[in-house]
């Protein structure tokens, strides 16, 4: 294994996967740290479900991580955060940086979310969302982890007491070598801009000698390249019979997703109270699922005011491990009763669905939207699209069920 990747969730992780997939490398992405030494493969991804853990758990999760992937032969690894830098002023981006550079032994760090595909670029330190800065993004309103501040090195330099340093786009736009010159001195996170992928790939030419990098799935553009791997086509073959949606994001994206989805297949909506007091139960609404002829939408997709009254009755923490328990449970007796296509909207919700599906091993497949790549599950004849919240488009749902189902 040459390069190892420890995701903080499990979109992020099917994401970085797909990247490196396209670039040449065999990959295969692990759920949890595994227990034994893996099969061979140019790259490993580590999903954890970290982002938004007590800080002390995510710096251990991703620790653990970091001693397998060097213990297969890694020379280096990628901490692989969300393109938006989902994080709060605790942690856990600056303190699980802080951990595996020790570890490593790396002493500058360079971090770099942008994802111009989706519209994801980092200028003069500030992270933009299309043409938004990221507090006008509508990431100011995600229900656990708001992010109210689009200036990254502000961000950051909250969570860690190390200096954090910036590389402008003018010393990018000259390349590797410029960028290489410039990354230079003490002990340092350095946020890179970037607002091309020319400028990922600079970015991953420059890290040929790191072996720490921080960033979004982006920053993978350049890597495999460092390894002497080219791009090849990645084959598949998809699972036939029964398809389901399972939506738990929040984001105007996935909303947008969800309304689209409910003009076109059978629906039904996860009530926050009906949940709580139990008259609606994963039970239930596996029956109804089974019961229809389309493959149809579950989802949990509310507006933000609506989630933020839930949190404020029940407790933010409390209602997002009920509907993820509800999730878990509700993939593992979809599974068990012939459903093999599962499309997840949302990091907190895809590793309720993986770990519902007692998935260990995911191999990649085909790109169905930018950042969202057709997996398969080791050892099962099972499917799944794991979407990041923000990603896709309004069509989204049923591309990937198709995909899901289609022979390369």
């Amino acid at each position: 294994m040459k390069l190892g990747v420890i995701a903080d969730d499990f979109t992020g992780a099917s994401d970085i996967a797909l990247t490196l997939a396209e670039g040449g490398m065999t990959v295969s992405q692990f759920v949890g740290v595994p227990a034994t030494a893996a099969l061979s493969c140019d790259a490993g991804v580590i999903s954890l479900k970290s982002r938004t853990a007590p800080k002390t758990e995510a710096v251990a999760q991703s620790l653990a991580a970091g001693r397998w992937l060097l213990a297969q032969g890694c020379t280096q690894i990628v901490f692989k955060v969300c393109s938006t830098f989902d994080s709060t002023d605790d942690g856990n981006i600056g303190p699980v940086i802080e951990a595996l550079a020790d570890l490593i032994g790396e002493t500058r760090v360079l971090v770099c979310p942008a994802f111009p595909e989706n519209g994801r670029s980092v200028y003069q330190g500030h992270l933009f969302v299309g043409d938004h800065p990221l507090h006008e993004s509508g990431m100011q309103h995600h229900p656990l982890t708001p992010m109210s501040d689009p200036d990254l090195r502000r961000v950051l330099q909250r969570q860690t007491n190390w200096n954090v340093d910036h590389i402008d786009a003018r010393t990018v736009f000259k390349g590797a070598e410029a960028i290489t010159a410039r990354n230079q001195g003490a002990n340092a996170m350095v946020i890179v801009d970037a607002i091309r992928d020319a400028d990922l790939i600079a970015i991953g030419a420059s890290a040929r000698d790191r072996v720490l990098l921080c960033g979004g799935s982006g920053i993978a553009l350049g890597l495999p390249a460092n390894f002497g791997i080219t791009r090849h086509s990645i084959d598949w073959q998809g699972a036939k019979g029964r398809g389901v949606v399972l939506s738990g994001s929040c984001s105007a994206a996935t909303r947008a997703q969800v309304a689209f989805s409910k003009e076109r297949a059978p629906y039904q909506e996860i009530i926050a109270a009906s949940v709580m007091d139990g008259t609606q139960t994963a039970q239930g609404i596996a029956e109804w699922v089974l019961a229809q002829d389309a493959a149809p939408l579950v989802y949990s997709s509310a507006d933000p005011e609506a989630v933020r009254a839930a949190q404020v009755t029940y407790g933010k923490d409390v209602i997002a491990a009920k509907i993820e328990d509800l999730f878990r449970e509700l993939s593992r007796i979809l599974a068990k009763n012939g459903v093999t296509r599962i499309v997840s909207a949302g990091g907190e919700t895809s590793g309720a669905v993986i770990a519902g599906l007692g998935a260990k091993v995911l191999h990649i497949g085909p790109r169905i939207a930018p950042g969202v790549p057709a997996l398969k599950i080791a050892g099962q004849n099972m499917a799944v699209a794991l979407k990041s919240g923000n990603f896709g488009d309004e069509q989204f749902f049923q591309t990937a069920l198709d995909q899901l189902e289609a022979k390369a």
